[in-house]
């Protein structure tokens, strides 16, 4: 069974740091992009940041310079180090696992999705 789980959400203060994890098992993890995906209240999903299999980062213009995404195969483990976090990045963030390699940035593009994980941001 595949299963993408997040953890690491939580309340933090504006210009403070967390970091979210996303375990994957029951697939290749390797083989996939994986993705983070955001939704803020009453706001559209948003693509954050995703990483290829050869470890290269895509991020989202707000994310870029303040997030930090990475992977650890050995531990079928994605994170997203967020620092300097502000009231903006509140939202439920959600993992997304695809092998395809065009269209990161589209919720369609991906075949498996975690539960999310709730990020609340405080000013």
């Amino acid at each position: 069974e595949v299963q993408l789980v997040e953890s690491g959400g939580g309340l933090v203060q504006a210009g403070g740091s967390l970091r979210l994890s996303c375990a994957a098992s029951g697939f290749t993890f390797d083989d996939y992009v994986i993705t983070w995906f955001r939704q803020g209240p009453g706001k559209a999903r948003q693509f954050v940041a995703a990483i290829a299999w050869n470890g290269r980062p895509y991020y989202e213009k707000s994310a870029k310079g303040r997030f930090t995404i990475s992977r650890d195969d050995a531990e079928n483990t994605m994170y997203l180090q967020m620092n300097e976090v502000q009231p903006e990045d509140t939202a439920v963030y959600t993992c997304a696992a695809t092998q395809g390699g065009r269209g990161l940035t589209e919720a369609s593009t991906y075949d498996h999705w975690g539960q999310g994980t709730q990020v609340t941001v405080s000013s």
